[in-house]
């Protein structure tokens, strides 16, 4: 190639620029002033203008893309500062194309583009340099200079040249392009430095990046050491390991490491696991068989394979779709809970139809002691399929559902997969218990795991940290279990379906009792039916007075402690059999531990029954109020939660600004203290719904009328006396029935949820469905006001 001038007839680099320069787009490249770059130009247009410069003065504008993706550069895709350059030497190619040395004069800013063709022309200033005088930016010079240096002995890529001309300059404004321009910096940073007038500036940026730069150099060259130090170790290990392969074989020994290999290859082909997991098992058997027995690795490596292997990744249990018999073992496990049922046949009809649909993910929500994880083995052995439960009480350790990675000592695969192993089977039932009283710490929140675990979506590639690859998830049936749905976060809330178990009424518990517990208890306890006669009434009176709960374990417990104070006397010879009835019941379980506050509570002002719903099912509570000379104060007691107190203010306001139409004193209230309490104060309370037995009990006390002592009632109300639907109506319902209540006030818009209460319970209460609280005094305030007997 020839050159287009030699060296002495190249004109002088002048100092000065015209205002008008033609513009050279630069791809990816920066050049600094002062600085001699080379460039390349292959586009028609850039050829044009190195042509017409080389004519003129060699003077032209070196501008950075903003993207180097453009063919055809307009104006906008030009950074606005660049520098002005002088055209060294010029070399025309065999394909065309020119190649140049150009030579960096000042900064420059676009202020207007004046021409776009052949090539784009602007009118330009001249930018200069700011803090180039002073001792710090000398001081910045030298730190600079000493660090570029450093670099430029360690990099490769950097002439040692480079040295020797950083040492040389001596002008902080060179030195600072020089370093910039020679380091491998991104284009932007680069820019950003050409773009930055103030040296000081310039300096401290460089001066950072290179700092940074030399800590990850010195870094690179101590892991690469240290892997040189480790590949020595093991080259060395494989010769010795070699050498006695050899000398085994010339001794005729058997090799037991090589028949282990072979089983375990064997073992890994059988497994049928995905070919990620296939490839993975057969690497990690192969750096098995390259370590010594006594590395601590090898029992790592080998337990890791063992679990590869024994997990089920194809095997599955046939289902049963016979929906006739599935429902024949749920009828014979569980009596009731209608809906569960029907919910589960209803999922096998669609697994029946079709194959390939995805399970739901059930949450059995209720009272302790209702059935929610027997009703999981239930499903499990009517479907045919294994059984596993994974107990979340407690649990705030995300990696005891995602297991361990293997680097820590003694790691293992998380509770998914150990259950999954434990079941053998890729499509068990699953049960998630007390899924509402998981916590998290500084140690993760299991909940974010389960967000994953119950996304049909998500969980047919379910990573464990220990196997550090998917596995298929989507053929397990889970079913979560929870005391309380509001504790379960609102994200995990959305993935599951939600399938309410309220608290048995005294029927079904009496049903339950004589089918399936007694004689359980009889024959857990080595007794006959003989031995023990249990009646019906003797039943009831256990239930009412023993066992006041939603669900059933408080009664089993009962019966069982009948059936072991039997057991004693026969053994002793004492009895052959007994027949047990309400009269003789106390000998064997005591006096009677719940009495009915109801049949003892006596009419009387300020006094007022209401219904709630907590972890162990529906209660009943009362709500005390009292007046006393103050200064218009409202007390609360009785352990309230913010809700509830919000509720009684209401109350109370709703009382004040209606207290002509009670028949109440108005101006009586600037001079009274009220006090409300709400009893069993150890017991936390908090909720809307005791809004209406507020109002009760507080227009009940300034009226003097009591309010009816065989009714109670729930329900939120508002300022303007509206009251508001709750949630929670069987269970509360329940509650009133067990406590001798046989009439109850409930919100206009919770009529629909007496479909789900049994109609045997319907027949036995009277229910009043109110809009506003005028109608909750007219129906719960007696007519005439309270009046005190002569001595009470």
């Amino acid at each position: 190639m020839n050159a287009y001038q030699d060296d002495r007839e190249l004109p002088p680099i002048p100092s000065q620029i015209p205002n008008i320069l033609g513009i050279f787009p630069l791809k990816e490249t920066v050049v600094f002033p002062a600085i001699p770059a080379q460039l390349s130009c292959f586009r028609p247009q850039t050829v044009q203008l190195i042509t017409d410069v080389m004519q003129t003065n060699r003077l032209l504008g070196l501008m950075t893309l903003k993207k180097a993706d453009r063919e055809v550069p307009i104006p906008s895709d030009l950074c606005r500062v660049g520098t002005a350059a002088f055209v060294q030497r010029m070399w025309h190619l065999p394909d065309g194309s020119l190649r140049l040395i150009v030579h960096g004069i000042c900064r420059i800013s676009l202020k207007r583009t004046t021409a776009t063709t052949p090539y784009i022309s602007a009118r330009v200033e001249a930018l200069p340099s700011k803090g180039v005088q002073g001792k710090k930016v000398k001081a910045l010079a030298v730190g600079a200079s000493g660090l570029f240096q450093k670099i430029a002995s360690v990099l490769p890529h950097l002439p040692d040249e480079l040295q020797i001309a950083a040492i040389n300059i001596d002008d902080p404004v060179r030195l600072a392009d020089f370093v910039a321009f020679h380091l491998s910096l991104k284009t932007d940073e680069k820019q950003a430095i050409l773009e930055d007038l103030d040296v000081r500036s310039r300096l401290r940026r460089l001066t950072v990046w290179m700092s940074q730069e030399l800590e990850v150099l010195d870094l690179s060259a101590k892991i690469q050491s240290q892997v040189q130090i480790e590949l020595d170790k093991n080259r060395r290990d494989y010769l010795l390991r070699e050498q006695i392969r050899v000398l085994q074989q010339e001794l005729g020994e058997q090799d037991e490491r090589a028949a282990e290999a072979d089983d375990l290859r064997s073992r890994i082909l059988a497994a049928g696991m995905s070919s990620d997991a296939q490839r993975e098992a057969e690497r990690e058997l192969d750096r098995l068989v390259r370590l010594p027995l006594a590395a601590s690795e090898y029992t790592v490596c080998r337990t890791y394979l063992n679990w590869l292997v024994e997990l089920p990744w194809n095997r599955t249990t046939q289902d049963n779709l016979d929906l006739r018999r599935v429902s024949r073992v749920l009828n014979r496990n569980h009596h009731g809970l209608g809906k569960v049922k029907e919910r589960i046949l209803e999922y096998l009809a669609v697994r029946r139809l079709n194959p390939q649909a995805r399970g739901p993910v059930l949450c059995l929500v209720g009272p302790p002691g209702v059935g929610k994880t027997s009703l999981g083995r239930a499903v499990a052995q009517a479907m045919g399929r294994r059984f596993v439960r994974l107990a979340l009480g407690g649990l705030r350790d995300e990696a005891e559902l995602r297991g361990h990675r293997r680097t820590y000592v003694g790691a293992l695969p998380g509770q998914i997969i150990q259950g999954i192993h434990r079941a053998n089977a890729r499509n068990p039932v699953f049960m998630l218990d007390e899924l509402d009283k998981m916590s998290r710490d500084f140690r993760g929140d299991p909940a974010t795991i389960l967000l994953e675990l119950l996304d049909a979506e998500q969980n047919a590639a379910f990573t464990d940290h220990y196997l550090g690859m998917p596995f298929d998830l989507s053929g397990v049936l889970f079913i979560a279990t929870a005391n309380v749905l509001s504790d379960i976060p609102d994200a995990l809330r959305d993935r599951l379906e939600v399938l309410e178990l309220p608290g048995y009424t005294e029927e079904e518990k009496l049903w339950i009792a004589r089918k399936h517990m007694l004689p359980r208890q009889i024959e857990a306890h080595g007794l006959t039916r003989k031995h023990l006669t249990l009646t019906t009434p003797a039943i009831r009176h256990v239930i009412d007075g023993y066992t006041q709960e939603a669900g059933l374990r408080g009664l089993e417990r009962a019966i069982g402690a009948i059936c072991r104070r039997l057991a004693r006397q026969v053994a002793e010879g004492e009895t052959r059999n007994a027949r047990l009835d309400v009269v003789n019941l106390e000998d064997y379980l005591g006096c009677p531990r719940f009495l009915s506050e109801i049949r003892e509570r006596k009419d009387e002002p300020g006094v007022a029954t209401g219904l709630a719903t907590t972890q162990a099912g529906g209660q009943i509570f009362f709500v005390e109020s009292i007046a006393m000379s103050g200064r218009q104060d409202l007390i609360l007691t009785g352990q309230l939660g913010s809700v509830m107190r919000e509720s009684a203010q209401a109350a109370l306001s709703y009382v004040r600004a209606h207290s002509d139409e009670l028949g109440i004193d108005a101006d009586g209230f600037s001079s009274k203290d009220i006090h409300v309490h709400v009893p069993a104060g150890a017991v936390p309370k908090d909720g809307p719904s005791a809004g209406v037995t507020i109002a009760a009990s507080l227009a009940s006390l300034l009226s003097g009328r009591p309010v009816r002592s065989n009714l109670a009632m729930t329900g939120e109300i508002t300022l303007r006396g509206r009251v508001l639907p709750v949630g929670g109506i069987k269970d509360k319902v329940l509650a009133a029935r067990r406590a001798g209540i046989r009439r109850v006030i409930l919100p206009e818009k919770n009529r629909p949820d007496l479909s789900e209460i049994p109609a045997s319970v319907l027949k036995r209460m009277r229910f009043d469905f109110v809009q506003t609280v005028g109608e909750v005094f007219a129906i719960a305030l007696r007519k005439a006001p309270f009046r005190r007997a002569n001595g009470d």
